[in-house]
């Protein structure tokens, strides 16, 4: 590249940071602002800003391709216009850079915490979770979530235990995003490092209830989303599979939301930004928010819990047990030809090594699976069925 390439690049640089000075809210982070463990000197003359690096590299990681054939809510179900992780995350991301063009808020670092937020979900969704936080546990690292997942994915797995360097405030937003938890409001806190970042990682994982809440106001409008994406398009997908029909949601909570997800997306994204819109926090109103939460209840209960989509749960948890036991016997005996060494271990940096114990290296070569890769794995006469609803 001559130097006058590199001046016309740079050149691009300045006009969107200037871009940003002139658009962002006071209250929004820009890109320049952003951090990452190692400097590099690439990025720092180059013209792509750093949340929008970190968009593409978690769009080209591996971990990103197989969100394709990971459960959102329900598995072993032949359904194409069921909703999977891959469909999820990208629905996030929409209706989270809608709610921060709005708020005008960076939607290069909203997009980047969007994309990657769930790529430490195991395969079958948040039974898998807690069937491989059971193995976890019983091996003695820990209870597994799916949110330090991601982060240990992209910060210590991804390209072979090197990681791909994110910046502090992507990485913060992905550990801090639990669309489960109900937040009427939520304030960003205050500034962090990774010292600070790692030590919030460690009190996770040490205790569940330890409270996460973002650094930064991108990524508490990411959290509100999560909500916001799931909510009514899991109610589309039961009544699609006959679970529920629509005359079964409460009729106070029609009133508020309505009863398609396009209405419920549509009355929740606006809710947000009409009370939201020049202030510190992102928020929803008291009516509209307790609505939600009444919702959140009903798919519970008559979606998550539903007993027609729980019916291979034991042999599901069975087969985790035995996949982590399998693993864990062939690092133990130095089996070369397991898998677990010749699509995961081979070529990987030194350091994964040094940092993680046998346990750990079986629960991320598990939790990267996808849920086809995972019964392709497991002997045959084990397998469940595919569900007929």
């Amino acid at each position: 590249m001559t130097k006058s390439d590199s001046d016309l690049l740079n050149a691009n640089r300045a006009l969107l940071q200037q871009r940003e000075t002139l658009i962002l809210s006071r209250i929004a982070t820009p890109s320049s602002a952003g951090i990452r463990r190692e400097p590099e000197q690439l990025l720092a003359e180059g013209y792509r800003q750093s949340f929008s690096v970190d968009v593409d590299r978690i769009l080209h990681s591996r971990a990103y391709s197989r969100y394709i054939d990971k459960t959102q809510v329900f598995y072993l179900i032949k359904n194409d216009h069921i909703t999977h992780r891959v469909l999820h995350v990208q629905l996030v991301s929409k209706i989270a850079r809608t709610i921060g063009r709005s708020l005008r808020l960076n939607e290069d670092l909203i997009e980047a915490i969007a994309l990657g937020h769930d790529i430490g979900h195991t395969p079958f969704g948040h039974d898998g979770e807690r069937f491989l936080s059971e193995q976890c546990q019983a091996h003695g690292i820990g209870q597994f979530h799916h949110n330090l997942q991601s982060i240990q994915f992209l910060d210590r797995v991804e390209r072979k235990g090197d990681g791909w360097n994110l910046c502090l405030q992507t990485l913060d937003g992905i550990l801090c995003h639990d669309g489960e938890v109900h937040n009427d409001m939520l304030h960003p806190a205050s500034e962090r490092d990774f010292t600070q970042l790692d030590r919030q990682i460690a009190q996770k994982r040490d205790d569940p209830g330890f409270e996460l809440n973002p650094m930064t106001i991108e990524a508490c409008v990411v959290r509100m989303a999560d909500t916001v994406s799931y909510i009514g398009r899991d109610i589309e997908d039961a009544i699609r599979l006959g679970l529920i029909e629509r005359s079964q949601i409460p009729t106070d909570i029609v009133a508020q939301l309505g009863n398609t997800n396009g209405t419920i997306v549509f009355r929740l994204v606006t809710d947000i930004i009409e009370n939201s819109t020049d202030q510190e926090y992102v928020a929803f109103s008291a009516p509209v928010s307790e609505a939600l939460q009444g919702l959140k209840a009903f798919n519970l209960q008559h979606i998550y819990m539903n007993p027609r989509i729980k019916q291979h749960t034991a042999a599901i948890r069975r087969l985790f047990a035995f996949l982590f036991e399998t693993y864990l016997e062939d690092i133990a005996r130095d089996n070369r030809t397991s898998v677990i060494f010749c699509q995961f271990l081979e070529g990987m940096a030194p350091a994964y090594f040094e940092r993680h114990q046998p346990a750990e290296i079986v629960r991320d070569f598990i939790a990267g699976m996808t849920d086809d890769y995972f019964l392709s794995q497991c002997p045959a006469g084990m397998r469940p069925n595919y569900l007929r609803i």
